[in-house]
């Protein structure tokens, strides 16, 4: 589906964010990206569609899953100004949702640049201001020392692994 200007502008990959009921929060919260849909866990009874079918092949889809009250965000490939405009809608929903913690992995991207930085402090402001955490896995040097320098690392508490985030 594609939509004309708007608030999502040329982002149209995103596609509506469609409510579901009952039958979706019973799924699992994870689903193939073939289908050209992914699920995630939303409040109560609801839950969200976003529609991957026309993401650009340059931008990785996210892989998303639930973990108790957190939400894990799979990123890979390249974290460049594409990727930020692809991924913006995606993880605004996300740290807009009900967890408690957004983590976000990087542990499978290859490039990651200040438009990397700028999604991860968009997401952190979002989960902040609704009482949420937000939490970084990532095990590159190169993308922990952008960090450092954004001085993200102090809010964003980079670790190594998603168990240690979910911690």
């Amino acid at each position: 589906m594609r939509h004309s200007g708007g608030a999502l502008g040329s982002l149209s990959w995103a596609g509506p964010l469609i409510a579901r009921g009952e039958q979706m929060r019973q799924e699992s919260n994870r689903q193939d990206y073939d289908s050209g849909e992914f699920m995630f866990g939303a409040l109560g009874d609801i839950a969200h569609i976003v529609d991957l079918t026309d993401l650009d092949d340059s931008v990785s889809p996210p892989v998303i899953h639930t973990v108790g009250d957190s939400v894990v965000v799979q990123l890979s490939g390249e974290i460049d100004l594409l990727a930020f405009q692809r991924m913006t809608p995606l993880l605004d929903a996300v740290a807009a949702g009900p967890y408690r913690v957004v983590v976000i992995d990087l542990t499978d991207t290859t490039f990651f640049d200040c438009s990397g930085i700028s999604l991860l402090l968009r997401t952190y402001r979002r989960a902040r201001d609704r009482g949420g955490r937000t939490r970084v896995v990532c095990d590159r040097r190169l993308t922990l020392r952008i960090i450092q320098l954004a001085r993200l690392d102090e809010v964003l508490e980079p670790v190594g692994t998603v168990e240690e985030a979910l911690r």
